[in-house]
């Protein structure tokens, strides 16, 4: 069986065995926009739950526009010209206009990478700046969220007169479905906030997972420091399986996200009706797969599927390393998963990024992971607790040995964009 697998920038063809091969999980074929740019504009003039944006544009000083980093695949050469011309025609000078970059931890957007994320247009003629979250002096204090996290928030977002955020809904390993409320939180949160909110009593919660919102901690406490900032417009797309607009929602960010996360739902799930000895899978491809930081989402949103002491074969470039210096750092702290974890759990022990870790210790304790990729070395895979492969092929072949001639394998060509569950 042939299957192209969504792997940097151009794809990986592997070729699986068809006698084993029990399920090929992907995105359910939905009709894209047939005029992408014109339902942007309409849906700005009408909105869910919001007034539309050019009212509520009128007689405002300053707008504040939050766009996702450079590892969310946001068309935001479609969203941000209509946004940008709806706010400078309702009155708001170009000059007061900010376009910032919600980075959440992740390193920042700068040079040819910006301009290929907003276009060369608006790179050129308005102010594009980064979120720095390691940096708690450009946030401002806004209290503590229900459940205790402290609330740091960029304090460029925080003055803006206008505050708009636009992103892209899919399946969220930890907060059940990103947009909405994310570009927020962590988007533009200091690393004050992230640290607790990203901690283990979140994290461990049986509801912290792949499209669940009810009863989700992690959904719950950023949602409450969303509505503690303030929005008064958000912009989302759900994409299809080659980054086409299925559908764009906009409006108040509690109302409109959960439009579109009702709509997500039905083209991103994909389900098998029992579980499998081998996942073969991928982190979508760039931007996505660029780390192995980022990459730990695609065994994550693989897990639900795999047998208990089954394996996750991972297909991803990881064209620029490991992760952040602390992510980094952390495995040279932690020579095992089961160390770690219970320095997790004494609380008094914390490295930035070590919520990935964290991920990663969940998804070892129930699956072998097998890695195939071109950007890290067989020797420093091994260092960061899976094992390398030479190739899909044979990793595969491997796992089939191990669990015999008839294990199943699913497949999932786009990684965590499909919400991969069991019927």
């Amino acid at each position: 069986m042939q299957v192209h697998l969504e792997y940097g920038r151009t794809g990986l063809d592997v070729d699986l065995p068809d006698r084993n091969v029990v399920g090929h999980l992907q995105y359910l074929p939905t009709e894209p926009l047939a005029d992408p740019d014109a339902e942007v504009r309409r849906i700005l003039e009408r909105p869910t739950g919001s007034l539309p944006l050019s009212d509520l544009a009128r007689g405002r000083r300053s707008a504040c526009v939050v766009i996702s980093d450079v590892t969310r695949p946001v068309p935001n050469q479609t969203l941000l010209p209509p946004i940008l011309e709806t706010l400078e025609a309702a009155g708001i000078p170009r000059r007061e206009i900010l376009i910032l970059v919600a980075t959440g931890m992740h390193r920042p957007n700068l040079g040819d990478e910006l301009v290929e994320m907003v276009g060369p247009t608006v790179a050129r003629n308005y102010r594009v700046e980064n979120h720095h979250g390691q940096s708690r002096e450009e946030h401002t204090y806004l209290g503590e969220s229900p459940h205790g996290v402290p609330a740091w928030i960029d304090s460029r977002y925080v003055a803006s007169d206008l505050k708009i955020t636009t992103g892209l809904i899919e399946p969220h390993f930890m907060a059940g479905f990103s947009g909405g409320r994310k570009l927020i939180c962590p988007g533009l949160a200091a690393l004050e906030t992230v640290r607790v909110w990203h901690g283990p009593d979140f994290l461990e919660h049986p509801n912290a997972r792949n499209g669940c919102l009810e009863g989700n901690p992690v959904h719950e406490e950023n949602t409450a420091i969303g509505r503690m900032a303030g929005c008064d417009f958000i912009v989302n797309v759900v994409l299809d399986a080659k980054r086409r607009i299925l559908r764009v929602v906009a409006g108040d960010m509690e109302a409109a996200f959960s439009e579109g996360v009702a709509f997500a739902r039905t083209p991103v799930r994909a389900t098998l009706p029992t579980p499998v000895d081998i996942v073969v899978t991928t982190s979508a491809g760039y931007p996505l797969d660029t780390t192995f930081y980022q990459s730990i989402k695609g065994m994550v949103g693989a897990m639900s599927i795999v047998k208990p002491g089954g394996t996750i074969i991972l297909a991803a470039s990881l064209s620029e390393g490991i992760g952040s210096p602390e992510f980094q750092r952390l495995f040279d702290e932690n020579p095992t998963l089961d160390g770690f974890m219970e320095r997790l759990l004494s609380k008094n022990y914390f490295v930035m990024d070590q919520w990935q870790l964290e991920e990663l210790a969940k998804v070892r304790r129930h699956a072998k992971v097998k890695v195939v990729s071109d950007g890290l070395s067989a020797e420093t895979l091994r260092r960061l607790f899976v094992d390398p492969a030479e190739s899909v092929e044979a990793a595969v072949a491997d796992a089939i040995a191990e669990h015999g001639p008839d294990a199943t394998l699913a497949v999932i060509p786009k990684g965590p964009y499909v919400l991969a569950e069991l019927a």
